[in-house]
């Protein structure tokens, strides 16, 4: 079966039209990256090899410490804001001269935990391989760099390195570039990186609410999230809310003998998997009352971006092995913009040689869910255990004493996790329109255009605290390992990171109104 790389080189020839002759900001990057290439690599491999995840204070303060020092290194003037009980955020501004506009640059820099046993390196070691390791990647010398281009297939693994460190080194690389070549910036730059992102972002709302005179701005961009699955750059305008939800059914006090007591004493196991089956149809569909009410209708400028994006879906199965999809093979853009119900896991007894011929004592079931504007997690919450209620179930948010097992026959402990909502900035605001063309007239080629991306990014609480508009601009290959074993960042990612957020500081303000 071929991989994913080699099934989309073949639609990269017909998806991607024909760059128009480079700009002068892009002919001037890409000749200061090509000559700087290696010093670009080391110092995104010097800030991997700081361990990074938020529950560690010391950690994650040095981290810090070194991102705010990388930016005062190019001018800016910074300092860590109060997390306010969570991780500093590293806070700076970089005037420009006659600009009128400000912008604000949204990264996060811890990463997700690791399980060190299931990664071919450690992962705070930062190992430079020639491919990706399914394609026999093998490993590179970091101190012994070629000074002039490298392969732009190579690819820099260790943990946060695409999500979001790459993105960090991508915008001061695209600093750098524009400083080497005397392009002026045409915004004045606010940089807001937060520490705690991959741990649920419990601070930010805070933080946002007590800094918003000091992160007034004409708008936001969200350096998180990866790009199209065709390797083509790509915007974001929106991101899915998300909530979730562990339910755990109980059965007797103690396991029991199914020859025995089968069929007679209830089995929590069998009464969990009728509870999830009740909450989604085998096509996605959630079939709890009312789950749509709330859903915001697309515009017809999403419609119209959704259409242009480049139809992926065929090398996907084949590179994932999937001989058919959810809802008769509707099109993975256009699922991404609906609710999703996602069965994350189930737990009940034991299967293979632990198996035993038990009833067991309880069985649980853990559940995400993915929101679109205008869903809340309130109002999922309330629809859901609504739904519940009426097939007979109690519910409750505790561990039951056996003596409220014995009273209670149909009983469901449920724990919600508190979540966010979804956001989408609308593709024909001033500011969606502006940073699309400063980005397209410097590339010479058209954009893949997302309303919305399919994961969780909480883009919401920029929304609501700031008022501005917020769009995503990401750099990561869309096979970077986020959130697993052996994350990686293609080279090629990263200079086309670069030149993206050149673009921006070079162009966005003579587009902005």
């Amino acid at each position: 079966m071929p991989s994913l790389g080699t099934a989309l080189a073949v639609l990269l020839a017909g998806a991607a039209p024909a760059p128009a002759p480079a700009s002068p900001v892009a002919a001037a990057v890409q000749r200061w990256r090509t000559a700087h290439e290696a010093e670009v690599v080391r110092s995104l491999a010097d800030l991997l090899a700081l361990p990074n995840v938020a529950s560690d204070t010391a950690a994650i303060g040095r981290n810090a410490e070194r991102i705010l020092a990388l930016l005062e290194q190019r001018g800016a003037q910074g300092r860590l804001l109060d997390g306010l009980g969570g991780p500093p955020v590293v806070y700076a501004e970089l005037p420009a001269p006659g600009a009128r506009h400000t912008v604000v640059v949204y990264a996060h820099y811890d990463g997700q935990p690791v399980d060190p046993a299931r990664w071919t390196s450690p992962p705070w070691t930062p190992v430079l391989r020639t491919r990706a390791l399914d394609q026999g990647g093998k490993d590179l010398d970091l101190a012994a760099l070629p000074a002039g281009p490298m392969d732009p297939e190579w690819r820099l693994y260790g943990r946060s390195a695409s999500d979001d460190k790459g993105t960090i080194v991508a915008v001061l690389a695209a600093l750098d570039a524009l400083q080497a070549a005397g392009i002026p910036r045409t915004v004045r730059l606010k940089f807001f990186f937060e520490g705690e992102e991959e741990a649920g972002s419990p601070h930010l709302s805070a933080v946002l609410a007590a800094n918003r005179a000091l992160l007034e701005s004409d708008g936001w961009l969200l350096g998180d999230g990866p790009v199209h699955q065709t390797r083509r750059p790509q915007l974001f305008f929106g991101a899915r809310g998300v909530t979730g939800l562990e339910i755990t059914a109980y059965g007797p006090l103690r396991p029991l003998h199914s020859g025995h007591y089968g069929n007679w004493a209830p089995n929590p196991a069998v009464q969990i998997a009728h509870v999830v089956a009740s909450l989604r149809d085998v096509d996605g569909r959630i079939t709890v009352a009312g789950y749509y009410d709330d859903v915001r209708p697309l515009s017809a400028a999403e419609k119209a971006a959704l259409d242009a994006v480049p139809a992926v879906d065929e090398a996907l199965r084949a590179e994932y092995g999937l001989a058919a999809t959810e809802a008769g093979g509707a099109a993975l853009v256009q699922r991404i913009m609906l609710p999703a119900l996602n069965v994350r896991g189930l737990q009940a007894g034991a299967v293979g040689e632990r198996a035993a011929n038990a009833i067991p004592s309880e069985a649980s079931a853990s559940i995400d869910f993915r929101l679109v504007p205008d869903q809340t997690p309130a109002g999922i919450r309330a629809r859901v255990e609504a739904h519940l209620k009426g097939q007979g179930f109690t519910l409750i948010d505790h561990a039951p004493g056996a003596d409220e097992r014995r009273a209670t026959p149909r009983l469901l402990r449920l724990h919600w996790e508190g979540g966010y909502p979804p956001a989408r900035t609308p593709l024909d605001a001033p500011f969606s329109r502006a940073v699309t063309a400063a980005i397209e007239e410097t590339l010479g080629a058209p954009l893949v255009r997302m309303p919305m991306l399919g994961g969780s990014i909480p883009m919401s609480l920029f929304v609501e605290a700031t008022g501005r508009p917020i769009v995503g601009l990401p750099i990561a290959n869309h096979d970077n390992n986020q959130h697993a074993a052996d994350e990686n960042l293609r080279l090629q990612n990263l200079w086309d990171g670069t030149l993206a957020y050149a673009a921006v500081f070079a162009r966005l303000g003579a587009r902005l109104p």
